[in-house]
């Protein structure tokens, strides 16, 4: 077997585990009429800010946590934070400072039963290795799996939210940068 097909039947299995059901709890909570936050460190920051920009791009307000134009958090926006092991430290410490702000959590975590998946309001398990040990075994570095999941399963949450929002690839193709 390639290098390639083993890298693919990983990522299959992650996608098989992960609960379809968790993607529809969370679509209610994003809205257009709510400000969306994301957060994440390294790899699974990237991974958050890919997912700010295709919201972006399907109509939603998003901002990513750290950048110099993010506005405060306030009651009622939602903040989506990405870590693979659930007790990222930094990422733990803003998500629980948003929740005292009167903000909805939603946690996106390989363990369901880390200090990120107690504390959210909703959560998705993408069961992906991460450098933590743990999740679904990868013959990959580090948590690669884990940001290659959560990457196509936000795309999906994505894809939701625009076919409830019947937003088409035209209109969302309309908000695609055009400084490049």
């Amino acid at each position: 077997m390639t290098l390639v097909e083993q890298v693919r039947n990983e990522i299959d299995e992650v996608l098989g585990l992960v609960d379809e059901q968790q993607l529809d709890n969370v679509a209610p909570l994003i809205t257009k009429g709510k400000r969306v936050f994301v957060l994440g460190a390294g790899r699974s920051g990237l991974m958050a800010r890919a997912f700010a920009m295709r919201l972006m791009h399907i109509g939603y307000t998003p901002y990513v946590i750290g950048e110099t134009i993010t506005p405060s958090v306030q009651k009622g926006d939602v903040l989506v934070a990405v870590s693979g092991s659930g007790n990222t430290k930094s990422i733990v410490e803003l998500a629980a400072k948003a929740k005292d702000n009167g903000v909805t959590l939603v946690g996106i975590t390989s363990n369901e039963n880390s200090t990120l998946g107690r504390l959210a309001d909703e959560t998705i398990i993408v069961p992906g290795a991460t450098k933590a040990g743990d999740g679904v075994k990868s013959i990959q570095l580090l948590s690669t799996l884990f940001d290659q999941t959560v990457h196509i399963t936000l795309d999906v949450l994505c894809l939701k939210l625009s076919r409830r929002d019947h937003t088409s690839n035209e209109a969302a193709a309309k908000e695609h940068s055009n400084m490049e």
